[in-house]
């Protein structure tokens, strides 16, 4: 899916993964987020088919994804099954998240500084895992993306902390030094 498509259709990652992105007039791209292997994207465009994206759908590997008309998800069989309610509950749970994790993310970006943004997401990982080592689901550009910075100067910003003593990292995998948790 493009920035300005309009879809009916929700996707549904079978297997593979897909970022979920947006391009602006001179080509920087950041990530929102990104769907893996039994997750949706582009639901709240499939409720409302008349709205054009704001974002693009781009496949991160090898994905098979399986499009769903959202009109004959929302509409009700006539045999009034419970098989049917349940997609609707579920679909309703999903649009839940999504919009805490949106909600989430503008938590992340709101601080002025690359430190505060990386502090802010390490933070958040850390807590709902219960520890202080985490694995982030990017590489270093896509943090970079996600986070809406410029990599080297969030490299440079990383290992700046952990010269700093806050953090310890390797690739993906990062270790908080706090005394909270």
């Amino acid at each position: 899916l493009r920035t300005g498509d309009r879809t009916g259709r929700l996707g549904l990652v079978l297997s593979g993964g897909v970022n979920i992105e947006n391009h602006d007039a001179w080509g920087n791209r950041t990530i929102l987020g990104q769907a893996h292997s039994g997750e949706i994207f582009a639901e709240a465009y499939a409720c409302m088919d008349d709205e054009p994206l704001l974002i693009s759908v781009e496949v991160a590997e090898d994905t098979e994804v399986l499009m769903m008309d959202m009109h004959k998800i929302l509409t009700i069989c006539p045999s009034n099954c419970s098989h049917h309610h349940k997609l609707v509950e579920n679909l309703l749970t999903i649009l839940a998240r999504k919009n805490l994790g949106l909600s989430r993310r503008m938590v992340y970006t709101a601080s002025k500084s690359i430190r505060g943004r990386v502090l802010s997401y390490l933070s958040f990982l850390a807590d709902k895992q219960g520890k202080k080592q985490v694995s982030i689901p990017f590489d270093r550009q896509e943090m970079a993306d996600y986070l809406g910075v410029d990599r080297s100067a969030l490299s440079a910003e990383l290992s700046r902390m952990q010269k700093d003593g806050l953090i310890a990292y390797k690739k993906n995998h990062f270790t908080l030094f706090t005394d909270e948790l």
